[in-house]
């Protein structure tokens, strides 16, 4: 099992350093950096990720479709995190055994045009007044559904 985590322009540094911490956590993960998300190298990101940088395979891409190329060519399936109309509950899935989840800027979401290349659409459901949670969060809940459902 191998689950790739493509971050969309994700503008904090602390939530990349958080979703290190996570992937490291969860084992089997590799991050795909793109666009204006901030690298390891980023003091914020260092300090954030307690040294998970150093376990945690990742890559950089300039823009978000060439990391979704990277993924294409693999023939590894892409699931983007988004609330959107054809999203489904992410626990309602059964997930293949490698896969590629997507997650968007932390006000823009994922890219529209990243969206329309994606397999499946996932969300997680929200029972407050807020329309959604932290990505750093999100990433958590939805990188460990997948490992659970491996099991």
């Amino acid at each position: 099992m191998k689950i790739y985590v493509i971050l969309d322009n994700i503008r904090s540094a602390y939530n990349v350093g958080s979703i290190f911490r996570t992937a490291d956590g969860a084992g089997d993960c590799e991050i795909l950096l793109c666009g204006i998300s901030p690298t390891p190298e980023h003091i914020k990101v260092f300090k954030t990720a307690l040294g998970s940088t150093n376990s945690v395979p990742w890559k950089y891409f300039k823009t978000t479709q060439e990391a979704v190329q990277f993924i294409k060519d693999k023939k590894v399936p892409l699931y983007s995190i988004e609330l959107t109309d054809r999203a489904k509950v992410y626990h309602q899935l059964t997930f293949p055994q490698d896969l590629a989840i997507v997650l968007g800027h932390e006000t823009e979401g994922v890219n529209r045009h990243i969206l329309e290349q994606s397999n499946e659409h996932i969300f997680v459901p929200m029972n407050g007044k807020k329309e959604s949670l932290n990505v750093a969060t999100v990433a958590g809940i939805v990188i460990y559904e997948i490992v659970k459902n491996k099991k």
